[in-house]
């Protein structure tokens, strides 16, 4: 699948965006989209229609068409698009064009698996420091990082570490983020099944895998189960 893209030198700083009225269903694709583009790339190839990277991700053509619009023009009719721009592209408005530190806290079942989760690099994701309350894992090495007392979240400020994974147990959780907040975290994922509250100017995105998980035997034993289009 490849093709001269000589004359369309779609640089990033040209593309108008405006993410105050970007739906966050849009965002949540473009990881998706991302590491399509990461995949087929290996595979060899250097340009990619919206109907095969709908095929690839699961989505229609008409969905990726307009959820890249909001952004500008990355492809060309009837060509498709190269895939080393559109990923530098999608790269750029998701800010992971360079390496983004984030700490975890709680470094238990989860966060330890967590810890030892080679995917985050696909996106340029690096944990470079772990917490635990758990006296007998402090001080302890795991996956070339030392785990430190969650008492020392605050030593975060001033240090540019704006995310952080959240793996604690649920009566826990709030305090935690709030250590984090205080330390200058501007995004959280949390996994712990709490509802945690945090101010305007921090992004949180919640995981349960157990409520996910939950959803599953309503379609599978009901005989509801059907392939959905995003």
């Amino acid at each position: 699948m490849n093709s001269g893209f000589s004359n369309c030198d779609y640089e990033y700083k040209k593309i108008k965006m405006r993410y105050h009225k970007i739906p966050d269903e849009t965002v949540r694709r473009l990881p998706v989209y991302f590491r399509a583009l990461r995949l087929s790339s290996g595979q060899g190839w250097e340009s990619i229609s919206s109907k095969a990277l709908a095929d690839f991700v699961g989505v229609h053509p008409w969905q990726i068409r307009k959820d890249f619009s909001y952004f500008g023009d990355f492809g060309i009719p009837g060509v498709g698009y190269n895939i080393a721009k559109l990923k530098k592209q999608i790269g750029g408005i998701l800010k992971l064009t360079g390496e983004n530190k984030v700490v975890l806290v709680g470094v238990g079942n989860l966060g330890s698996a967590l810890l030892a989760y080679p995917g985050f690099g696909l996106y340029g994701f690096k944990i470079v420091e772990a917490f635990d309350n758990d006296r007998e894992k402090i001080g302890r090495k795991l996956n070339d990082i030392v785990i430190k007392d969650v008492c020392e979240i605050a030593t975060l400020r001033n240090r540019g570490i704006q995310l952080a994974i959240i793996a604690v147990p649920l009566e826990a959780a709030q305090s935690v983020a709030e250590a984090l907040v205080a330390a200058g975290v501007k995004g959280i994922l949390n996994f712990s099944p709490y509802n945690i509250v945090v101010p305007n100017k921090v992004k949180l995105i919640n995981i349960d895998i157990a409520t996910e998980l939950a959803q599953l035997p309503y379609y599978t034993q009901s005989g509801r189960v059907e392939t959905q289009k995003q």
